[in-house]
């Protein structure tokens, strides 16, 4: 069998229409630029991958980059582990033009959606940081007894209650999903 890397490299919203591109090879073969020849090809709005492939290609240097407008570009985003500082400098500097604003998302597929992420160009954004939860979530870190701690600090990430996207059944089962992703 053979093995494919995917990563979704754009979205274009219409009012009745969805288009997106995506990689189903090696996003950096025949050369480093293939990203942004697809990206001033098809004209996409959206470049939405993970951090390591944004480390991947600022390896390679900014030529790759630049050789292509990338005009088309609105959003750019970031899924996956946390993207740090320097790569989402060179993505939001070098890939955007510095007018792209980056959704650095942090979500995991249990909870059905983004739960802390910034709105484009609405919250201010800060290199390495997804920045404040989503509508709906209440994140809170707690020690290891399950005591809140406010302030800086360190502990577990959790959620005060429900939120929009959580799933309450699995497979049509309660007690599966309560079992396999909340109680073990």
């Amino acid at each position: 069998m053979q093995n494919m890397q995917y990563s979704a490299i754009g979205i274009k919203i219409t009012v009745w229409k969805m288009l997106a591109s995506f990689l189903d090879k090696a996003p950096n073969h025949p050369d480093p630029g293939r990203c942004w020849d697809i990206v001033d090809k098809y004209k996409v709005t959206l470049f939405y991958t993970t951090p390591t492939l944004v480390r991947s290609l600022k390896r390679e240097g900014d030529e790759y980059v630049t050789r292509y407008s990338r005009k088309s570009l609105r959003v750019l985003g970031s899924v996956g582990e946390p993207i740090n500082p320097s790569a989402w400098r060179w993505f939001y500097n070098i890939v955007g033009d510095s007018r792209c604003p980056i959704s650095d998302t942090w979500w995991q597929t249990e909870t059905g959606g983004f739960m802390i992420t910034p709105l484009p160009g609405a919250w201010p954004q800060k290199p390495g940081s997804a920045t404040f939860p989503f509508f709906g979530v209440q994140p809170v870190i707690v020690d290891e007894k399950g005591v809140e701690i406010e302030g800086e600090c360190s502990g577990y990430l959790c959620m005060k209650s429900s939120w929009p996207g959580a799933f309450r059944t699995l497979y049509g089962s309660q007690f599966t999903a309560l079992w396999n992703y909340y109680y073990c």
